[in-house]
């Protein structure tokens, strides 16, 4: 009897097959037997006590504007799945969160990628709080007084939401840029949550890793390059990717928590270096897969499943 593999992501039909990671995760499975399921976050229900979603049959395949076939949808209980994909997009909001709480209630009979709990205490800009001596000069607060002297002290600043992804709502702040006491009231008109402020790194002009670790352990990195005039080097924003391979310190990085994320079941994490300091972990639903594949001619979705099998076997 085949496997089962229900994949919560965003719908699709949204994804670009050239660059999204769950499409070839997704790809990887089918090819291994594994039948799919496909389910929106929003669908994910709580009924007497069952995990229950609206799904439907996945098929998947490498035509551009033909990528998917889905069947007629119906109710399934997430116990009977074997593996389930937390693959929906941030932000890491509460809609996320509560997510992680129902997952949980199937994890780890069915086993759920990444594990629900460390995700929901893992998000990507406060877990890596854990390795002070791997980070840049960082502060977590909403204080503008603690904000300001923060800047006074390190000149040159990135602020961002705290909860934020994909380059959104990040700004790089000069020593005489007035627009801070602006930005830090905009901030407080949108939320309660508190900023984080880093030291801004010079270095990300060289670029940006992006490493994969799989069951902790790095796989693979693309250097990601600011497009001119720009802070930011997120894809989304139009940096560029080219091939890499990782510095002593990196894999310094890499050995000094990769044994951390193995032991709390996060299989597939992407983490972001910049002038040999860490900036993120990303545990909630990393990319970065195909552009290593593409640079180094592996198949690191092969190495995601085969992690995920020893769980299963």
């Amino acid at each position: 009897m085949a496997r089962n593999v229900a994949i919560q992501m965003d719908h699709i039909s949204t994804i670009d097959i050239t660059g999204d990671s769950s499409f070839v995760l997704a790809i990887e499975a089918q090819e291994r037997g594994y039948a799919l399921w496909h389910y929106e976050p929003q669908n994910l229900t709580l009924r007497e006590g069952r995990v229950m979603t609206r799904a439907e049959p996945l098929e998947v395949r490498y035509q551009a504007g033909n990528h998917f076939t889905l069947g007629e949808a119906q109710w399934i209980d997430l116990s009977d799945m074997d593996v389930v994909l937390m693959r929906q997009d941030p932000p890491f909001d509460m809609s996320y969160i509560s997510a992680t709480h129902l997952l949980e209630l199937i994890h780890p009979q069915t086993l759920v990628v990444n594990d629900p709990v460390e995700v929901r205490n893992a998000p990507e800009k406060l877990f890596m709080l854990r390795y002070p001596t791997l980070l840049a000069p960082t502060l977590i607060s909403r204080d503008p007084v603690a904000i300001h002297a923060f800047r006074d002290e390190h000149k040159d600043i990135i602020v961002k939401p705290l909860f934020g992804n994909g380059g959104a709502g990040v700004f790089h702040i000069g020593p005489g840029d007035e627009n801070l006491n602006s930005l830090l009231e905009m901030f407080a008109g949108i939320n309660r949550e508190p900023l984080m402020i880093q030291r801004y790194l010079r270095e990300v002009r060289e670029g940006d890793k992006r490493i994969i670790l799989i069951d902790g352990v790095a796989k693979g990195a693309t250097n990601r390059i600011p497009q001119e005039g720009e802070a930011r080097s997120n894809m989304h924003v139009g940096g560029q990717a080219f091939s890499t391979q990782l510095t002593d310190r990196e894999q310094e990085i890499c050995a000094a928590i990769g044994p951390d994320l193995k032991q709390r079941g996060l299989i597939f994490v992407g983490i972001d270096v910049i002038g040999g300091y860490l900036t993120e972990i990303n545990v909630t639903s990393p990319t970065g897969i195909q552009e290593v594949n593409g640079f180094d001619d592996v198949k690191l979705e092969a190495d995601i499943w085969d992690a995920i099998e020893t769980r299963l076997n």
